[in-house]
């Protein structure tokens, strides 16, 4: 599978999980040397789980199918700019490079490393108290 498929075939993931009603519309593949060895969407409401990013549904469908923690050498492909937690997660992975198609705000670079956009997320987010109020 070529860049622009991965692309694709991570928006379609989005698109599909969003038309279900199951989840949002947040689609992830990751490649390593042309082939995917993980996919994932968002399934937080489903799943009523707030980790269930479509990145980290990705990241977790590829370290169990290759048996390993370490995914180095993989791209990841995504349909929006990830969160901070996911591209903790990417980074934590060893994830090598990442594309995403959108982003929520402001433009920002289209591939990067994982440590460049959780640094540029770091710089950007309001100063958050813990715990959160209600």
């Amino acid at each position: 599978m070529n860049s622009d498929e991965a692309m694709r075939r991570a928006i379609d993931l989005g698109r599909q999980m969003m038309r279900s009603g199951e989840g949002r519309p947040f689609g992830c593949v990751i490649l390593r040397n042309g082939e995917v060895i993980g996919e994932g969407c968002n399934s937080m409401d489903r799943d009523n789980d707030p980790t269930a990013h479509g990145e980290v549904e990705a990241i977790r469908d590829a370290c169990r199918r290759l048996k390993t923690l370490d995914l180095a050498g993989a791209e990841l492909y995504t349909s929006c700019e990830p969160c901070p937690m996911c591209t903790s997660v990417m980074y934590l992975a060893g994830i090598s490079k990442l594309y995403y198609a959108a982003w929520p705000r402001t433009p920002a670079c289209l591939a990067a490393t994982p440590a460049a956009c959780a640094a540029r997320s770091a710089r950007r987010s309001p100063s958050a108290q813990w715990p959160a109020s209600k």
